[in-house]
């Protein structure tokens, strides 16, 4: 909020849905007595306001912009917060503004987020094969201008946009609402995506991974790091299946994430073409044992493929464009009906740090996928391990879903967790958020099934694993000697430079050069 529009609202006195506080006190605010007075007075608020109101903080009774100290600011958000669970809402959104020295906060209050569907797609495919596009015109609806405009939605970085490559990571998000759509205008804008959230009963997130050869380790570790439901690769008709589309193809199924394909760019060439790339594509699945099922050539495409992708054998195909719109009526009915397939909510809660950074007037903040369990505004949780293999103990602050506040999330939620008194340098990618302390790992014993390499793995290889969002350099000791490309064989794993935390049953897969391989945790030494 500008300076201009912070003016504004003052100057426009309390009124049904906003209230002005100079500030509140722990001691004496959250009092029984004083504590349902104000929660009473905050209900009163938010349902004048149709769901939503507004605190300004840091002002006198008549406006005036008094402005008041960091720790007091900071605990005046802290008893608001209270204020908002004792009156069965939420802290949705926290504006700070600096004052005469001092902090004013717009603090927006609203009703308590409802839990809902929530699938999570992890798009991979060749640069230029139209992935990021496809997820733009989703999320927006729009038809692209056949020059990848709405890819420019999901590129973050200003030398992506003028490039036309994406480097890191980007997320899209759209929902559904009784079965229709719920998209945006402008998805780089935090209110619109936070409306989305707000608005649909059925959410869909998109990990949005990178094309280009030189940043495979990105795609990978949006693939293994974050908790997919299905994947989705997309392979242009003009150029047909690249090596990378292999790349980003194996390292989906090796993963046994329940995949679908979708053929880009069908305005661009013949329908003679579009047909040879799709014949292209079958004989690739066949040839890791998956079954193609082309959704367009068959009446009951939809139906059929919304049963059968999550068993992960049959993998839909389906011919889009995102300049005619073609096949996108296909995605939002796919979409709108796949089901969940991430489990756990009753587990305790885990997730491994993706990233790491620091919002004004809310401090740290560690975002990633929930592996499990459910965590709560206010929580007591544990961070770890450091370099010296130690958890210690984190208050949640608050959770944010795609810039929408909410006051608890579930496995699946991809969110961004304020963690109170935490700096930035103590919160590493590949560290885990959980309700207990975990077992720091240094060593464990796994199964590998080595895809490629140019001769044998022998003791001493040094690859780098990616397990969950921890990219680390490791060494290898087979139990046989060494394996050959095509071979499984126990392999002792040791990570080079720090632990990690590490479970019996985790997948994770290694990379060397042009060298890779899959593997499964099998014991904790």
């Amino acid at each position: 909020m500008p300076p201009s529009e912070l003016l504004e609202l003052v100057e426009g006195g309390e009124r049904e849905n906003i209230e002005f506080k100079e500030r509140l006190e722990t001691e004496t605010h959250l009092e029984r007595g004083r504590l349902e007075s104000l929660a009473s007075q905050m209900r009163h608020r938010v349902l004048t306001g149709d769901g939503v109101a507004v605190y300004v903080v840091g002002v006198t009774d008549d406006g005036g912009l008094k402005g008041i100290a960091e720790e007091d600011y900071d605990e005046t958000v802290d008893v608001l917060s209270v204020v908002a669970d004792e009156a069965d809402a939420v802290v949705r959104d926290v504006e700070t503004h600096e004052v005469d020295g001092g902090r004013v906060g717009v603090v927006t209050v609203a009703d308590t987020y409802d839990e809902m569907d929530h699938i999570v797609v992890g798009t991979a495919g060749h640069v230029d094969h139209g992935k990021s596009t496809l997820v733009g015109t989703l999320v927006t609806g729009s038809a692209d201008d056949g020059d990848g405009g709405t890819r420019a939605y999901l590129d973050v970085q200003p030398h992506e946009i003028e490039r036309g490559l994406s480097a890191d990571l980007s997320y899209g998000v759209y929902g559904f609402e009784d079965g229709e759509p719920v998209r945006m205008n402008n998805p780089l804008s935090k209110r619109e995506k936070s409306d989305v959230v707000s608005n649909a009963d059925r959410l869909v997130s998109f990990v949005d991974t990178v094309g280009h050869e030189p940043w495979l380790r990105t795609t990978i570790r949006g693939i293994v790091g974050q908790k997919l439901d299905y994947g989705l690769v997309a392979v242009a008709a003009d150029d047909g299946p690249t090596r990378t589309t292999r790349e980003h193809l194996g390292v989906l199924l090796a993963t046994d994430l329940p995949t679908l394909v979708a053929v880009t760019k069908t305005d661009a060439v013949t329908e003679e073409r579009v047909e040879e790339v799709e014949k292209e594509v079958a004989q690739l699945l066949r040839n890791v044992g998956k079954v193609p099922y082309s959704v367009a050539k068959n009446e009951d495409g939809v139906e059929t493929a919304v049963e059968r992708l999550p068993d992960g054998v049959v993998v839909p195909v389906v011919r889009t464009s995102a300049v005619t719109l073609e096949g996108f009526d296909t995605l939002d009915e796919l979409l709108s009906r796949l089901p969940e397939t991430h489990d756990g909510a009753d587990e305790e809660f885990e997730m491994y740090v993706d990233r790491t950074y620091n919002v004004t007037g809310v401090g740290t903040v560690a975002s990633g996928t929930v592996k499990s369990g459910v965590v709560e505004e206010g929580e007591t949780v544990y961070l770890g391990p450091t370099a010296d293999g130690e958890f210690r103990e984190v208050e949640v602050r608050s959770i944010e879903m795609h810039y929408h506040r909410v006051d608890r999330a579930k496995s699946g939620s991809i969110v961004g967790i304020a963690l109170k008194n935490v700096d930035d340098e103590e919160v590493k990618r590949g560290m885990v958020l959980s309700s207990e302390p975990r077992e720091s790992v240094r060593e464990f014993r796994a199964e590998i099934m080595v895809l490629n390499h140019p001769t044998r793995i022998r003791s001493g290889y040094e690859p780098v694993v990616h397990l969950e969002t921890a990219s680390e350099a490791t060494v290898f000791e087979p139990e046989s000697g060494n394996v050959l490309p095509g071979e499984k064989d126990d392999v002792r794993v040791r990570f080079k430079f720090r632990p990690y935390a590490v479970e019996e049953g985790q997948r994770f897969v290694f990379r060397e050069g042009r060298s890779k391989g899959i593997g499964t945790v099998k014991e904790i030494l």
